[in-house]
């Protein structure tokens, strides 16, 4: 008898694992491996295989930072080009109707991250909302999300808006077959984190990825992450340098170059960026005219973004994480000072003074962490809501061990409530000195309406629709509510802020090629 954990796909069958009450397929190839001439190209289609394909075990993360694909206590996945792969977590149980589908796209600032890390899993949505959670891996960083196009030569071309052609790709294997392992097609919310939510507020302004899903839920967007083409083109061309090619021989080295050679060699021209442009984020989609048409702040503005539900929010403390232990944003007053000197804006003065204390360290992390995720968030908030069903929130809930690190309710931090990570052994132990109760109180209401979402399109009735009127947010917190115009005055003065053009790269002198 066939095991419930075998699934024929469009591409071949494919064999899982039971876990208890879980079916789980680990690294089911989406695209053939982007390696040889299918590097800095277009996901391609997948060669279809004859026989049972084993999918019990995670195959390789993307070429990354080693550090950036841990995935337990000094344990590494292992890395290659070869990463264009999905995971799938079910019900064991079978079901007479199709579940809900809720594709979720890891985080990493488009440089690090994979979808491997077990609480990607997503078995505590499985358990409670009884739908089915998908994962996958895309190409990041330099050979994910670096324009090389303007060397391509009839011999070798150069697609643009690789990481983002890969998460369209994976959508498509959705949409192809997630219907075998009792998925409905016609009912994928779309979530992220961080560059994952990024990633889902681009692709909402992404046409071939219109139709491949059915709502998105953003946790902490940096939603202005696209550059120009001019930008791009520079960046591109220092990272070329930076390989010791030339225009003329830059086709053959990207083609031959030692994929961590490359990735290292671009990773100096990053790391000098972020310290000397603050809140700049170099490897991110291009307005390519093409794949990627226009600004995705611009397409929420004029209504050609996807015009499908969405909701969206950040975190309290969202520039904690970033003070302690990744240092590049702007969370200080010198890196503030260079950063609002690159913006449109004729008084610098009047945001800074919406933050009380200023530039006393507390006010200056807070306001990093606005600038990088609250104020594009906003800013979707209010142009979306025109055209669809919008909801927006703030997660405030901190466990004291979180307040005494000085963190409170950081960047990521509610990933712990959206994947149900309190009963874990790791989240027994986050929990020791209190906030047991309230994370598991919280970690419901939040499921609850993340649920709600993906099965039906809105969230529990509690949580209004956000308007430009009444600017009602969801704050989740051990006493869950609704505000209205929640910060209004740092809202203000953010309010029509722009970046200097070709914001996202604007490279200068000062970064040596």
């Amino acid at each position: 008898m066939t095991s419930l954990s075998e699934v024929t796909t469009c591409e071949g069958v494919v064999r899982g694992t039971r876990e208890g009450k879980f079916l789980r397929w680990r690294s089911i190839p989406y695209a053939a491996p982007p390696t040889g001439d299918l590097r800095f190209r277009a996901p391609a289609p997948v060669t279809p295989w004859t026989g049972v394909r084993d999918a019990t075990e995670f195959g390789f993360a993307a070429i990354q930072n080693r550090k950036g694909s841990q995935i337990g206590a000094r344990v590494y996945q292992p890395q290659s080009e070869d990463c264009l792969t999905i995971n799938v977590t079910a019900p064991a149980k079978p079901s007479d109707q199709p579940r809900a589908v809720m594709v979720f796209i890891h985080g990493g600032g488009y440089l690090f991250g994979t979808s491997a890390v077990e609480l990607y899993s997503g078995k505590s949505l499985v358990s409670r909302g009884d739908v089915i959670v998908v994962s996958f891996n895309y190409r990041l960083g330099l050979l994910g999300y670096v324009d090389f196009s303007q060397f391509s030569t009839p011999e070798r071309p150069f697609d643009s808006n690789l990481g983002l052609r890969d998460q369209v790709a994976a959508l498509e294997w959705v949409q192809r077959n997630i219907a075998a392992f009792g998925g409905d097609p016609g009912n994928v919310t779309i979530f992220g984190e961080s560059a994952g939510a990024a990633a889902v507020t681009t692709l909402f302004a992404t046409p071939a990825a219109h139709g491949l899903f059915h709502r998105g839920i953003a946790e902490s967007s940096p939603a202005d992450w696209a550059t120009t083409k001019e930008a791009a083109d520079d960046l591109a061309l220092r990272c070329v340098k930076a390989m010791g090619a030339t225009p003329e021989t830059a086709a053959t080295v990207l083609s031959t170059t030692d994929p961590g050679d490359m990735r290292r060699a671009a990773g100096k021209i990053v790391y000098r960026l972020m310290q000397e442009q603050p809140g700049q984020f170099a490897m991110i989609p291009v307005v390519d005219g093409d794949f990627l048409p226009k600004h995705p702040l611009e397409a929420y503005a004029d209504g050609s973004a996807n015009p499908v539900p969405l909701i969206i929010g950040t975190n309290r403390d969202e520039g904690t994480l970033f003070s302690k232990f990744a240092d590049h944003l702007p969370t200080n007053p010198q890196r503030i000072t260079r950063m609002l000197g690159r913006a449109n804006i004729a008084s610098p003065q009047a945001i800074t003074a919406a933050y009380p204390g200023y530039p006393a360290k507390n006010a200056a992390v807070k306001l990093g962490g606005d600038y990088i995720f609250w104020r594009p968030s906003i800013e979707v908030c209010a142009a979306h809501s025109a055209h669809a069903p919008t909801y927006n929130y703030r997660y405030d809930f901190a466990p004291r061990v979180m307040t005494r690190m000085g963190l409170g309710a950081t960047h990521a931090s509610e990933l712990f409530a959206v994947f149900g990570f309190g009963d874990t052994r790791a989240g027994l132990a986050l929990t020791a000195l209190g906030g047991r109760k309230g994370l598991r109180e919280v970690t419901q209401e939040l499921q609850g309406h993340w649920l709600s979402f993906a099965k039906t399109g809105a969230p529990r009735e509690s949580w209004p629709a956000y308007d430009t009127e009444t600017r009602k947010t969801l704050v989740f917190d051990a006493r869950t509510r609704v505000v209205s115009d929640l910060n209004k005055q740092r809202r203000l003065a953010w309010s029509g802020y722009r970046t200097a053009p070709g914001a996202g790269v604007d490279i200068t002198e000062q970064v040596a090629g």
